[in-house]
């Protein structure tokens, strides 16, 4: 039964009433500096920025948006294109991708590659962004990770303007292990410095960020906060009527669930070093050795994986590539769809990421679908996963322990007995319950506060 969330709208209407009544001046406006956001495609970071931008004029705040020309980007999608608020100022600065577009043979000076590829974004777009604070008289400035020029871009127009900013980090920049090139680590350190003199308020998505950066900066403490990621409502309901209308087309003529194998999810960008699968391969080759596991059981299938060709090297090698179905990107809510009508979602996490959490994960909360985690017990995505009530956590990288718990939970998917999020915390893990907050930290520090 699909999971029905009501309170999307009260609480900001709640919220925009309140402001009203405080006094507070409704309108200001933000100037919100991203380099994802559509028509990027391949990253749920663009999630983040855009459904701030949706939420935050009921809550009193106006965004004004600069990013990439899109010729930057990797890849490009238009299909979140029509989720753009008309009435929203985008501007787009020249930029290029160094690796792409200002390579010889395959090769390009270090530094034009540091902080990010994006480097050269930063130049036309601390003109340009000169410009809309003239023109709008914006309160203040966002930006946000994980392009880390975003922070340089902030760092020179807060220097210009003197106008107060908001850092947004969500994972870690500099820490162990990461970046594993030790001249981007030193970059990255030097942009959190910047950020870290020059910012107002700097937000984290997991509370291990959190402690890890004011351990780091303790004279910064009080100004570091929590902004979890989160699923946009709306965007479900869209995918749900889609799926619901695929229903009745079908009618009868459905998939008999005991004649096909299950289908465990695993949806979005598989990085080989950070979400590993090969313990996981080898756990499969373990069970079909032992007969306990075939693949007329289950399916593994990635979606949008981004390193197809690697991950089936992975599979033939351990000879399991009969389990794997390797699938290309789909539109947005056809993806949300899909996390909604499989068995089961898989997610991948190594204990190098303990400080992070896949944004993906609360899609997958909403998705109202058992959750295996192949993840590190003492990360902050297990303790996401547990407060939502989800038990089913394994290491990712230990094949043995995987092998010995994956059929009986193969078995409990197919009886329809595995654990389903807590609804409570879903609700909870909304994006416009998260543009509350923000709008909030945004009346404190325009305040002063």
């Amino acid at each position: 039964m699909p999971f029905v969330y009501g309170g999307e709208f009260s609480v900001s209407l709640k919220y925009h009433q309140l402001q009203i009544f405080r006094g507070a001046p409704l309108n200001r406006r933000v100037l919100m500096i991203a380099y994802h956001f559509p028509p990027l495609a391949g990253s749920s970071g663009i999630q983040r920025t855009l459904r701030f931008a949706q939420h935050l004029p009921a809550l009193g705040w106006q965004p004004l948006v600069l990013s990439a020309n899109p010729r930057a980007y990797p890849s490009t999608s238009a299909d979140l294109l029509a989720e753009i608020p008309p009435d929203l100022v985008v501007q787009r600065a020249f930029a290029l991708d160094t690796a792409r577009q200002l390579s010889i043979f395959g090769r390009y000076p270090g530094w034009m590659a540091r902080p990010d590829r994006w480097l050269s974004w930063r130049f036309d777009a601390v003109r340009q962004g000169l410009q809309m604070i003239k023109r709008y008289q914006p309160d203040l400035i966002w930006s946000t990770f994980p392009i880390a020029t975003a922070h340089l871009i902030a760092a020179d127009l807060q220097r210009k303007s003197g106008l107060p900013w908001v850092a947004d980090f969500r994972d870690p920049m500099a820490h162990d292990e990461y970046p594993r090139d030790p001249k981007i680590w030193a970059s990255y350190r030097r942009v959190e410095q910047i950020v870290f003199d020059q910012a107002s308020h700097c937000t984290f998505t997991t509370p291990g960020a959190l402690e890890y950066y004011r351990q780091r900066y303790p004279q910064r403490a009080d100004d570091i906060s929590l902004l979890e990621n989160g699923y946009d409502e709306p965007s479900f309901q869209a995918a749900e009527k889609k799926l619901a209308l695929a229903a009745n087309m079908v009618g009868a003529e459905g998939r008999t669930k005991l004649e096909e194998p299950m289908v465990l999810l695993h949806s979005g960008i598989v990085y080989p070093w950070e979400r590993d699968p090969r313990p996981l391969f080898a756990a499969l080759a373990h069970l079909t050795a032992c007969d306990q596991l075939k693949p007329a059981q289950l399916r593994l299938r990635f979606r949008g994986s981004a390193h197809e060709e690697e991950l089936m090297e992975m599979a033939r090698a351990a000879g399991v590539s009969d389990f794997v179905e390797l699938c290309p990107p789909l539109p947005y809510e056809e993806a949300l769809a899909e996390m909604m009508s499989v068995d089961g979602l898989l997610l991948l996490q190594a204990a190098n990421c303990n400080t992070q959490v896949p944004a993906k994960l609360y899609e997958y909360l909403r998705a109202n679908r058992p959750v295996l985690a192949l993840t590190d017990a003492a990360g902050d995505t297990a303790a996401c996963l547990r407060a939502a009530g989800l038990p089913d956590v394994l290491p990712l990288d230990n094949a043995e322990a995987i092998a010995a718990a994956l059929p009986q939970w193969v078995a409990k998917l197919r009886a329809g007995v595995a654990q389903l999020p807590r609804g409570s915390v879903v609700a909870d893990a909304s994006r416009a319950q998260r543009s509350v907050a923000l709008a909030a930290l945004f009346d404190r520090v325009s305040a002063g506060g």
